[in-house]
């Protein structure tokens, strides 16, 4: 059994109404990928997440800005080992964490600081949603890229693997990720835009997936007693920025159809660009089409509006910048929606 209801809001700072009719699951769509759920336990943060030192709190083995004293950005969940073998390495299983489809692996450790790593695609809501689990020290042997998995399958066995960083035993952990993917033309994008770098994963390197707060929706979920909406939450991110982006076509418009919002002026005049709202790890959230009689200024991208508080706690990714006395977008800005319209 699903549930229903209407939900309305007023779009960016014209007076337009969008109801968007949200088909509620019955049940909640992702599972914790490990037997750890020390999540759900207060003030138990510390036996579930893997901080990275000793001396570190909690938070930066969590998702946001919490690394380099909020210098930097951190997309997943480090979910610390339960099990252990004779010389303290993990053997947790690590688990699918929804229903899904293998779209990737790599069982060459050293071409990452995933180290060894999986992604699943999963479907929610008419939402294309990839899981990520990375540092494994192996991955179920008879996964092929198009194996069907169900939620609770084991699907990998935590391990301590990266390219560069050094996971000590202590602090075995996985690192999930709930993600969006930016771009199916992301290798061609890499190679246009960093000509002579490796790029060892195709479309499945982690600059092309998105994070989106994975701690926020497993809490959500059990606070929701199964009404949780995923399609809601994403819709309902913290606005950190809002562009207008000149261009009509690029993947991400059809790959997320729900997120488009609908705007009679550009259904009957034809849409021009997109009026785009970011949240501050760059997730396009909410894009209305723009007809050219609603476009001023010229250039491809143009930066219409910041959220100065969001900005101010969570600036590690630096989408936008002070220039001049005015916001402007940043290098990181720029690339991140080069990317999103290519």
């Amino acid at each position: 059994m699903t549930h229903r209801f209407v939900r309305c809001r007023i779009f960016y700072s014209v007076a337009l109404f969008v109801c968007f009719s949200v088909r509620l699951p019955a049940q909640v769509p992702f599972q914790f990928p490990t037997a750890n759920h020390a999540l759900f336990t207060p003030g138990a943060e510390l036996k579930f997440f893997a901080p990275t030192a000793p001396d570190k709190p909690w938070t930066s083995g969590s998702f946001g800005c919490v690394r380099d004293n909020g210098g930097r950005m951190h997309e997943g969940l480090d979910i610390r080992s339960l099990q252990h073998d004779r010389r303290g390495d993990p053997t947790d299983p690590v688990m699918a964490t929804a229903d899904g489809t293998v779209v990737y692996f790599s069982r060459k450790s050293g071409l990452s600081n995933y180290g060894n790593y999986l992604v699943l695609r999963h479907v929610v809501e008419g939402l294309e949603i990839y899981s990520l689990y990375a540092h494994l020290s192996a991955i179920r042997a008879d996964l092929k890229i198009g194996s069907a998995v169900k939620a609770g399958e084991v699907v990998a066995t935590m391990g301590r693997t990266s390219s560069v960083e050094v996971i000590t035993r202590d602090r075995a952990h996985v690192h999930f990720e709930l993600n969006v993917l930016v771009n199916d033309r992301f290798a061609a994008w890499f190679r246009q835009n960093a000509p002579g770098d490796r790029n060892d994963h195709g479309e499945w390197n982690g600059q092309n997936l998105n994070g989106l707060d994975a701690r926020e929706i497993l809490l959500a979920e059990n606070r929701s007693s199964g009404r949780f909406s995923l399609l809601d939450f994403v819709r309902s991110q913290t606005e950190l920025c809002r562009v207008l982006v000149r261009v009509k076509n690029f993947p991400y418009l059809t790959r997320y159809a729900a997120l488009i919002l609908r705007n009679p002026v550009a259904e009957k005049e034809g849409v021009a660009g997109y009026e785009v709202a970011l949240n501050y790890n760059g997730v396009a959230f909410a894009l209305m089409p723009r007809a050219a009689s609603e476009i001023k200024g010229a250039g491809k991208f143009q930066l219409l509006s910041v959220n100065e508080a969001i900005e101010s706690a969570n600036h590690c990714r630096k989408l936008v910048v002070r220039r001049g006395g005015h916001w402007a977008l940043g290098n990181e800005g720029m690339r991140v929606l080069e990317l999103l319209t290519y």
